[in-house]
């Protein structure tokens, strides 16, 4: 089953056991899945769910971190359990030493030597974490890689 039938699959499920939060989140990544489609004008394949969920958990760690700072604590609790169900639905995490080695991979493929690079380093890797780490940590990792 793919990822997208096993999100509608989720959506009945939530429904069924009266879950109202992860309802609630689910039907908004179903919104924005069709919002991309529309704006893809084709159907989603598995990489762009996975870029539609990755930029939806960014968002909500902004959020939380503002509703945070903001000393507004139950907003940003309910941001982090809406992190929570939407991370059920993105690939296992890269550790830190698999993206050290995947970034290595892309510098010998790129022939990258300095920090000017660096674009041509990100585009090899982002593809292939696609989903699995943070596009910050892998700046970081790359940086530091060149520098």
């Amino acid at each position: 089953m793919g990822l997208k039938e096993d999100i509608a699959a989720s959506v009945k499920d939530a429904m069924r056991k009266k879950e109202k939060v992860r309802l609630g989140v689910l039907r908004m990544l179903m919104s924005e899945m069709k919002n991309r489609q529309i704006e893809c004008q084709r159907e989603l394949e598995e990489a762009d769910i996975l870029q539609v969920i990755t930029r939806m958990v960014k968002q909500r760690h902004d959020s939380a971190e503002q509703f945070a700072n903001g000393g507004r604590d139950e907003l940003a609790a309910k941001e982090k359990s809406e992190i929570e169900v939407l991370q059920g639905y993105l690939p296992q995490a890269l550790s830190e030493s698999e993206l050290e080695k995947l970034v290595k991979e892309a510098i010998a493929e790129a022939q990258a030597t300095c920090k000017k690079d660096m674009g041509k380093v990100m585009k090899l890797v982002m593809p292939k974490i696609a989903g699995r780490a943070d596009g910050k940590a892998v700046n970081q990792i790359v940086a530091r890689l060149l520098g």
